[in-house]
């Protein structure tokens, strides 16, 4: 059971903090390689440099109220099983909001200094609080519904992993620019989840109970929806590839340092001298 609302909200939050980090950790490798070093959050160079921090703990805020919002509406004085759904959200929302307070506590005073190692780990307790919500719901979602959970969660797995690698291997852009495409991958499966279970690209055979959860009307329905599903992630992975290479096509022509072109000709020089083409004796000796 869920909304499309419900998801579009936290789609957009992960989308638009995901597709940032992605373009900042591709600017600062491309601007300096040697230098770079994996960051917990992205400053921007213009404006509100805090951006990222605001949107984090400020949207992690609001969907919290929203959620005890609809606890209190669903359960009343007392906390029951209709209610049970929005505390759980609630409490994995809490843990990103604090992430984000955090880092900010840290960046604007003195009494908190965290290195980008140490709320990299934070960041990756709150995805590990999202992962087990989603793991172990109150509200069991089965058939449709259950698998394109089991796609989220796998995402989100995968960036709890990027997110500890990040603190155990502080220079390494390829972990930060997973853990940036990973969390735009989450926010681009939120909004595909709203639209093909709460929206106009519900599967035919599937419709919506009473109780708005999904369901399908025979198994044969169900197995052709589910095999949509994994067609619209390789779709929305297809889609956070063309963007990585856009930023990093964008970012070598903008910022692009010396290094970065001397490290390609060395990777091409490489591959000519395994196949024994272009390549003079003497070059590939050296």
């Amino acid at each position: 059971m869920g909304s499309f609302n419900g998801h579009v909200l936290p789609g957009t939050l992960f989308l638009a903090v995901g597709l940032w980090r992605v373009w900042s950790a591709v600017a600062r490798f491309a601007a300096d390689p040697p230098a770079f070093r994996v960051r917990a959050w992205s400053p921007l160079s213009r404006g509100p440099r805090l951006l990222e921090l605001y949107v984090v703990a400020g949207g992690a805020f609001l969907d919290m109220c929203l959620e005890l919002g609809g606890g209190v509406i669903a359960g009343g004085a007392r906390v029951g099983p209709g209610s049970l759904i929005y505390l759980e959200h609630a409490g994995m929302l809490l843990m990103f909001f604090l992430f984000g307070a955090l880092a900010l506590l840290s960046h604007k005073t003195r009494f908190l200094p965290l290195t980008d190692g140490e709320l990299s780990l934070v960041a990756a307790t709150a995805f590990t609080s999202e992962f087990i919500l989603f793991s172990y719901h109150s509200a069991a979602h089965n058939g449709l519904e259950g698998y394109y959970h089991y796609l989220l969660v796998l995402l989100i797995g995968l960036c709890v992993l990027a997110t500890v690698l990040g603190a155990l291997l502080p220079a390494s852009f390829p972990v930060d620019l997973a853990a940036g495409t990973l969390i735009a991958l989450q926010g681009l499966w939120f909004y595909q989840t709203a639209f093909s279970l709460y929206g106009p690209m519900l599967p035919d055979g599937c419709g919506q109970d009473a109780d708005g959860s999904v369901d399908c009307h025979s198994r044969a329905a169900e197995e052709r929806a589910e095999q949509l599903a994994n067609l619209q992630l390789f779709g929305v992975v297809f889609l956070a590839f063309v963007y990585v290479l856009g930023c990093y096509a964008v970012a070598a022509a903008k910022y692009g340092h010396p290094d970065l072109a001397a490290v390609h000709e060395e990777h091409v020089a490489a591959l000519e001298c395994r196949g024994g083409v272009g390549a003079s004796t003497e070059e590939c000796v050296i």
